[in-house]
């Protein structure tokens, strides 16, 4: 799968919307290696400008665990080719399960010169958003044939459960002033 890239894409669009919540505070955090100070803080703080950095030979792992099976419909992984060149993932396997022993591959991901947010979505067989306890996203390789690697940001979104109100057929209510209004009491 060539994973959708650009600019154009915006996680916190979808959040906005209240189509999706980001989960990955909820979860905890490791690496397979980094550089002193480049670590997993710098995949969550928001800021584009900073990245996590590997430092060890491939494949380079980011685990996510969840202390309970969470849905997952979407993760984005925010790279840039035209800072980072050599560092930059060009080909990125995510993988599901309950632990480390039993994940399972998902998707393998194929990157030509990413800046932006990459977004991959999360389904299962019949298109549904997966439920797991644990996401790993391993870097297979990186453009140049680079050994470490820059991630600059990873959000994961889960579904909204429920997102069917009974005003619905009013319309949509999409902006936080109108979704006040979207259920009677």
């Amino acid at each position: 799968m060539v994973g959708k890239t650009g600019g154009d894409e915006d996680p916190l669009n979808e959040e906005r919307l209240g189509a999706v919540r980001e989960v990955g505070s909820q979860a905890v955090w490791s690496l397979s290696s980094c550089k002193p100070g480049f670590g997993v803080e710098r995949l969550r703080d928001n800021i584009m400008d900073t990245y996590w950095q590997s430092d060890g030979q491939l494949p380079h792992l980011v685990n996510i665990q969840f202390q309970r099976k969470t849905s997952i419909s979407q993760i984005y992984i925010y790279t840039d080719y035209k800072l980072d060149e050599s560092y930059t993932p060009s080909r990125i396997s995510i993988r599901s399960g309950t632990h480390f022993n039993d994940l399972q591959e998902l998707e393998i991901v194929e990157l030509s010169e990413p800046t932006g947010w990459v977004s991959v979505p999360i389904k299962d067989g019949g298109g549904r958003s997966i439920r797991t306890f644990m996401v790993q996203i391993a870097v297979i390789s990186n453009h140049q044939n680079g050994r470490d690697t820059h991630m600059r940001q990873i959000r994961i979104h889960s579904p909204v459960e429920g997102k069917d109100y009974p005003l619905e057929s009013f319309g949509k209510f999409n902006t936080v002033g109108f979704q006040k209004f979207s259920t009677l009491r």
